[in-house]
This record gives C-alpha cells, sequence and structure tokens, in this order.
C-alpha cells in the first residue's frame, strides 16, 4: 500500500512521540511505499502567532526522524510548503467542502473550548481538515495511520472525496483508508500530559545526564516515603515507562521489589534510565551521523518524487474541474 502521514514542526520530540507515532513509521517503511512530510502550513494553523523558525525546526525534525530509524532509501521525507500542489488542491476543495461538515468536527469543537491561551478563530483552523485532505489524496494514499481520536478527519476527507467525484463525474482520487495504530499513552514526568511547554518530556535528542537528571525527579508511588514502605507500581509513573522501555525480566524485578520494598525508587529509577537509554544511545549516534548538509540532500530528492506525482495529479484534478475532461468517462 501506499501510505501518507505527516507531522507538524513545532518544537522536539520527545518519547511519547516515538511511541505513539515513529515507531509504527519504521515498522510500515519496510511494509509499504511510504510518504512522510514536515507538516509546516498545519504547524500554522495554530501556531502562527508564535513566530516559530519553521525552517529550522522542519530540519530538526527530520534530523529526529532520522534519529528514531526512518529510513530516507525506504520512505520518501519532504516539506508540505515545497509542495506547492498542496496548496492548490487545498483552495480547490475548499470551494466544494460545506461548511457544516467543518463545524461538527469534533476536534474542531473540543480545541475551541480548551485552548484559551491562543486565538484559533481563524479560517485557517477551521478549515485544516481540508488541507490534511489535500496531503493525503494528492498522492493517492490507500491507507493513512491514525489513532482512534483521528477517524472524524479521515471521514471528512472520504466525504470531500465523494463529493468531488460526484460533482465532477470523474473519478481523480483514491479513497483512503483508517490504517488504525495502538497508540501507547505516556504521561509526563510530573503526571500531566507530555509536552514541551509542561517542561515535564524526556526529548529524544536528551544527553544521558539530562535523561537520569529528569527521571531522578519524577513523581512516584506519594505513599512509599520511606525506603522500608512497600509500594504499588500500579500508581508509580516510572513503572509506566518501565513497560514502555524494560525488558520482561526488569519489569519483574520491578513490581516484586517495589511491592516487597525490596528495592527503593533510586534503584528502581536508574534502572529505568539504562532501559531509556538502550533505546536513545543509537538515535543520538544516528543523530551525529547526519548533517545539515545531507538532510538537505534527502529532502529535495524526496520533493523532486512528490512534485512529480503531485504534479501529475493535478494535471487530472484541473482537466476535471477548468476542462470537465475524465478519462474515465471518455
Amino acid at each position: 500500500m501506499r501510505i501518507v502521514s505527516g507531522m507538524r514542526p513545532t518544537g522536539k520530540l520527545h518519547l511519547g512521540h516515538y511511541l505513539g507515532v515513529l515507531q509504527n513509521w519504521v515498522k510500515l517503511q519496510n511494509e509499504h511505499e511510504c510518504f512522510f512530510f514536515v507538516a509546516d502550513w498545519h504547524a500554522l494553523s495554530t501556531s502562527y502567532e508564535d513566530k516559530l523558525n519553521l525552517k529550522h525546526l522542519s530540519i530538526e525534525l527530520v534530523r529526529d526522524w532520522i534519529a528514531a530509524g526512518i529510513d530516507p532509501t525506504k520512505a520518501t521525507l519532504f516539506i508540505q510548503s515545497a509542495i506547492k500542489e498542496h496548496a492548490e488542491l487545498y483552495v480547490l476543495l475548499n470551494m466544494i467542502t460545506p461548511l457544516g461538515w467543518l463545524e461538527r468536527n469534533p476536534t474542531y469543537k473540543d480545541q475551541l473550548a480548551q485552548i484559551k491561551n491562543k486565538d484559533i478563530h481563524t479560517a485557517g483552523f477551521l478549515t485544516y481538515p481540508v488541507l490534511q485532505t489535500a496531503d493525503i489524496i494528492l498522492y493517492d494514499a490507500e491507507a493513512v495511520p491514525i489513532g482512534e481520536d483521528q477517524r472524524p478527519h479521515l471521514e471528512i476527507a472520504r466525504e470531500i472525496v465523494r463529493r468531488f467525484h460526484h460533482l465532477f463525474l470523474c473519478e481523480v482520487f483514491t479513497e483512503p483508508k483508517e490504517l488504525l495504530s495502538p497508540v501507547p499513552r505516556l504521561l509526563g514526568l510530573d503526571g500531566r500530559k507530555m509536552s514541551k511547554s509542561y517542561n515535564n518530556a524526556i526529548y529524544l535528542s536528551d544527553t544521558s545526564e539530562e535523561v537520569w537528571q529528569k527521571i531522578r525527579t519524577a513523581k512516584t508511588d506519594p505513599q512509599r516515603v520511606k525506603r522500608s514502605d512497600p509500594g504499588n507500581p500500579e500508581v508509580c509513573l516510572i513503572y509506566d515507562y518501565h513497560k514502555a522501555f524494560s525488558d520482561e525480566e526488569i519489569i519483574k524485578k520491578v513490581e516484586e521489589g517495589c511491592r516487597s520494598a525490596a528495592i527503593g525508587c533510586v534503584e528502581c529509577k536508574k534502572w529505568c534510565a539504562a532501559s531509556i537509554e538502550k533505546v536513545l544511545e543509537p538515535m543520538r549516534e544516528r543523530r551525529q551521523s547526519v548533517s545539515d548538509e545531507d538532510i538537505a540532500i534527502i529532502l529535495q530528492k524526496g520533493e523532486e518524487k512528490a512534485k512529480e506525482i503531485a504534479g501529475k495529479k493535478m494535471e487530472r484534478v484541473n482537466k476535471a474541474i477548468f476542462e470537465l475532461q475524465c478519462k474515465d468517462h471518455t
């Protein structure tokens, strides 16, 4: 299958991104034809006031991808804004997308209610599902890896495709299917959602010293006051990190040792940091091996491939709309 997926360049990636997205991308690139893009235009839908250095953040995002195991010889990597056909198709799809479809989007309504520190009452935020649709169908994506909460977005994309085909009597696009993938939830070190704004994340680019300092100060079982107090690992954040990164032997030692007070929290945290190090150390090596020049070459090759596919698709789209030509019906 052809797979299309993207990430917004709004900051450094953390362990939550690795578990929730990148691990799955690495698996998919070995099984399917994958297009992974930096969604810099999408970043503007909520962060236009933040004056982000999107060029720098885009390069660093790709560096994190490569560090996490994304292979540019297996997957096509590119920056969204380098392929102007995304914007062209976005404009055209906006012309035919009913306003009610967008206003009923549950994510749109939820974020309007929850996000109070930013002005997101913009046309760009309302219509970002249309841009997502353009991103996907421009490359005839057969499937899109999503979590359960993103299903409404993909259904909007399918509805837009059907509406286009109905209006212009032309089967131009592939209707994308959902590729549901479990998204492991890893909370931040203070028990809240892992986020740079909360300063509670372990980043893929952190040094071993930074990882240990963050793990060392993380919350544990609040009932375990003294070293001799037995604990409950199920209410301890560090145990969640063990389940995500440690092997079965360590997890068993933590569970039994915590409940019996055979181990202390410091010892448990040291094991946790060591397990995370086994994941991050290879990333540091891969990150150091790729230069800005290497990334520029990778993106150039990816953008050339994406541009060729997108250009051919837009030729068909424009003929269907402006010349009423459809080879499917001639």
